[in-house]
Parts: structure tokens; sequence; C-alpha cells
């Protein structure tokens, strides 16, 4: 990540489980870091910014504990510039698109290892497919969200470690935002 580009920060766990904290709030909070040119993006808590300061895994983790700090809850946090929402975007985890399904991806902390992506494939069924690549999975839903088996719960158990999801169309509004 270069130090003077936009960043966006997928926030975990925001307007859930009783986690309501309103997008202003989000702007309050990272500017409160010396973060720069802060502004929020739809009200599911992705933040964009820029910094004069390193950025990856030690940026997450700082971010992270001022969240936790501020509002009183374990917030994870998950950063991806601008060239890595376009390559998130560009890439086609499956052959063939099926008609009135949904894309999801979920934004990790680190590529999962070899028990985490079969523990993960294991939850494939008629209703949802999924596709690890790098630090991000691809999850197709062919019913509606509501009715898969799946839950953000039970793909956190079978990763291993935190994830945040956001539709598809929603990471192509950022990426196109960062340009």
């Amino acid at each position: 990540m270069s130090p003077a580009a936009p960043v966006v920060a997928f926030r975990r766990a925001n307007n859930v489980g009783g986690h309501v904290v309103p997008m202003g709030r989000h702007a309050e909070l990272f500017r409160g870091l010396g973060l720069a040119e802060v502004e929020t993006f739809i009200a599911s808590g992705n933040v964009i910014f820029s910094t004069g300061k390193p950025g990856g895994a030690a940026l997450e983790k700082r971010i992270a504990a001022h969240l936790e700090k501020s509002l009183g809850y374990e917030v994870a946090t998950f950063l991806r510039s601008g060239t890595e929402l376009a390559a998130i975007v560009g890439h086609r985890p499956f052959a063939k698109p099926i008609p009135g399904s949904t894309l999801y991806i979920g934004f990790l902390a680190s590529e999962p290892g070899a028990d985490a992506r079969k523990r993960v494939a294991a939850l494939a069924s008629d209703a949802d497919d999924f596709h690890l690549h790098g630090e991000e999975l691809y999850w197709r839903v062919h019913v509606s969200f509501s009715q898969s088996k799946v839950t953000g719960a039970k793909l956190e158990k079978a990763l291993g470690q935190p994830t945040t999801l956001r539709k598809h169309t929603t990471v192509e509004k950022l990426a196109a935002k960062l340009g």
C-alpha cells in the first residue's frame, strides 16, 4: 500500500448486534488517529482515508485498537488500497454466472491455510458456492441471504479468523471511487 494513496477500511459488525455507530462518528474516530481526507461510504462501516504513515497490518491493528477503546467492543478492521480493490473486483471466482445469485466478498486479515480452506469448502451447497483467493473469500448465494444456511458466524468459525462481508456491487463502487 502506498502511504499517500487512498485506503478503504472495512469495519466488521457495524450496525448489527446493537453496535450502531453513525457514520459521522466513524469519520471522527478515524480523524482522531491523524488520518486525512476521511469520508464514509454507505452506512455499513466503510471508511475511505489517506495517511502518511505506513499501511498494512500495523495500521489495521492500530485502527482496530483505537475503535475498540473508543467504542467499548472489538472491531475487526480490514484495509485495502484502490489497487487491491481493483484486483479483487477483477477476479472472476466462478466460471459461469448464475442468474439471480448474489456475490459477496469477505475480507480477511490473512490468507487461510489448508485446513480452513477445507472447512469453507465443506459449507458449499446447492445454495452457496465459495472461493478463496488471497485474503478474500468470494461467496455466491443462489437464494436470498436470509435463506442460506451459512451465516457470518459459521464462515468465521470455518476460516478460523474474523471476516466482514460486502456485496460485490459495493466493492465495485469503492474500487471505481478510488480509481
